[in-house]
């Protein structure tokens, strides 16, 4: 006799709480590896999406016509004629589009702004607040812009092409690109604008790093992205690997690197110069600790620990011993080194976005920001790596 399935109401109940299906690319679909996208969960309840797509956060506009990017005094709604919106499927779900069409894009770059929100709002333990509130309630998105970038701002958010490979390829497409101008959204959000004057050149350049690393860190909630980061690393993240771009248009270029020994001293009031050796602490930290809890719980054994300075102290024949394993041993490690990295990914997270709670924006300077980075790790599961976060930073001249 064939098993007999009960499907209850209850059980419906709970699909329905999982949320609403999209299919996303972790990163652009042109990176090997990142071919097929991924099936991902946003936060809005089954039925909550609808047509566009939208909630009641977010909604996709598609204009018939050429449309000319936001800049002040032109700003949301649009209120041209627009294509038909895209529509769920039979089962109130969004992961029946076929990629490469335009309502996959459109449905893609939704996805991936709410699937950043939610990943913060995780963090936090609450809603993040739009900063153009009450002005509007919900985000503009436009997925579609024949323009050679992509921006955020009061009340929108709109993609353009990257055509630096010869063939436009849209940013809505890009996950990395997507997440970063959600990034600033997020930030002022949680910051809001400073009450008297412009802002300075070190908050614009705060935003930038923010806005990477809150890519970043959204990069590693895809299985797809850890899986390959690991695996073609072998688990040694202190060589060159993927997770340092940010960003990615091609196999071979990216807009930002992550990894770097840039120094404040290196740089200049450019906002996205200035902006790199804080997000180079930072990453060097999540790598740091990721390493650090390989070792102590018997998965590697090269203990950053012992080095001063870990960007000039570590020699290339010591990386290159670590990962002097097969593809084939590392698997034997995988799951742990995954689990690891989940960590060192969520203690991270929790700091950043725990910071905030202690950034004054007027008149702020990137040796506060590092300061509320340093005071939120130790109330954080991080503590315990605290002082080596502390070098990192240190070593940035930073603090």
């Amino acid at each position: 006799m064939d098993d007999v399935v009960f499907w209850s109401a209850h059980d419906r109940d709970d699909a329905g709480r999982l949320g609403t299906r999209f299919r996303v690319f972790p990163q652009p679909p042109f990176i090997p590896g990142y071919e097929r996208p991924e099936v991902v969960w946003i936060s809005s309840p089954l039925g909550t999406v609808g047509p566009g797509p939208s909630d009641h956060r977010l909604y996709v506009v598609d204009p018939m016509v050429q449309k000319a990017p936001y800049d002040y005094p032109y700003l949301p709604p649009f209120t041209g004629d627009l294509r038909p919106p895209v529509l769920p499927g039979p089962d109130g779900h969004f992961d029946h589009l076929e990629a490469g069409t335009r309502e996959f894009a459109s449905a893609h770059v939704f996805a991936c702004v709410r699937r950043v929100l939610d990943i913060c709002e995780s963090y936090l333990g609450r809603e993040i607040p739009w900063f153009f509130a009450p002005v509007y309630d919900r985000l503009e998105i436009v997925p579609h812009l024949h323009w050679n970038n992509a921006q955020s701002g009061f009340g929108f958010l709109e993609m353009g092409e990257d055509d630096s490979m010869g063939e436009p390829f849209p940013f809505a497409l890009n996950f990395d690109a997507i997440a970063h101008e959600t990034g600033h959204l997020v930030l002022f959000g949680m910051l809001g604008l400073p009450d008297v004057g412009e802002p300075g050149p070190d908050f614009l350049a705060y935003h930038e790093t923010v806005s990477d690393c809150l890519a970043l860190i959204a990069l590693l909630h895809f299985d797809t992205a850890a899986d390959r980061i690991l695996r073609r690393s072998r688990g040694n993240l202190l060589i060159e690997n993927e997770l340092d771009y940010l960003a990615e248009l091609s196999d071979e270029k990216s807009v930002r690197t992550a990894s770097h020994s840039l120094r404040m001293s290196d740089v200049g009031f450019q906002l996205h110069d200035r902006s790199k050796p804080f997000t180079g602490a930072v990453f060097d930290s999540l790598v740091e600790i990721y390493h650090l809890l390989l070792v102590e719980r018997g998965v590697a054994h090269l203990d950053t620990r012992l080095f001063s300075e870990l960007r000039h102290d570590v020699s290339h024949e010591e990386l290159e011993r670590e990962v002097a394993i097969t593809a084939e041993e590392y698997e034997w490690r995988h799951f742990a080194a995954k689990s690891a990295l989940v960590d060192a990914r969520d203690m991270i997270g929790e700091v950043l976005m725990s910071s905030w709670a202690l950034i004054d924006p007027v008149g702020f300077t990137l040796r506060e920001g590092a300061e509320a980075f340093l005071i939120a790790v130790q109330s954080s599961r991080a503590r315990h790596f605290a002082d080596r976060i502390h070098e990192n930073f240190a070593w940035r001249e930073l603090i």
